[in-house]
């Protein structure tokens, strides 16, 4: 029933039904980086980084990656379709990846009134070889297999588990971060290792 009810949505509003998915699972992403990874308890939750992440995924992300697939859809298109997949890939991991980083990062830093120059020094190279580690697979197998109108969907629910790593790096700025009775003393905190 609620497939249903989500797949009419995709037909009647899908710029809108994709963002707002995407706002849920970006959300969900940073709940699980505070919670799981950082262990901060439910006393010490960041609601407003929560609605960052949440903003990104259905204000920038949602209809980016929309917009995107649909483009990859219609354009990229060869004699094959293992080359047609592997050029999609192509284009998404050395077009979109990067430039959706540098605006996750950057973005993510004016919000919280940090430095988006130093945020991308600090986190840009970390963040981007994580990707290549994960995306290129996930989205062979999403061009593959996964009909147009789910990708974003299927993307998004593999990024729970990427969204935490990007709240976390983004929480860091790429760097090892001492616990927070070390930062009380004045310590500085460690270079990335």
């Amino acid at each position: 029933m609620v497939l249903r009810w989500y797949q009419a949505k995709l037909k009647s509003a899908p710029l809108l039904t994709q963002s707002l998915t995407t706002a849920v699972l970006f959300a969900t992403g940073d709940g699980l980086a505070q919670h799981a990874v950082e262990k901060k308890g439910l006393n010490n939750h960041d609601f407003s980084r929560t609605g960052r992440m949440a903003a990104y995924g259905g204000v920038i992300f949602g209809p980016a990656a929309t917009k995107w697939y649909s483009f990859l859809a219609s354009r990229v298109t060869l004699r094959s379709q293992n080359a047609t997949i592997a050029a999609r890939v192509a284009c998404d991991q050395f077009v979109f990846a990067p430039i959706n980083m540098g605006v996750f990062l950057s973005s993510m830093a004016y919000l919280e009134g940090s430095s988006p120059t130093e945020r991308l020094k600090k986190a840009y190279v970390p963040g981007m070889t994580k990707n290549f580690l994960v995306w290129p697979w996930v989205q062979a197998l999403n061009f593959k297999f996964v009909p147009l109108e789910h990708r974003v969907l299927v993307v998004n629910f593999v990024a729970l588990g990427w969204n935490c790593y990007l709240s976390y790096l983004n929480s860091g700025g790429g760097t090892a971060v001492l616990p927070e009775t070390e930062k009380q003393k004045g310590t500085k905190e460690l270079p990335p290792s």
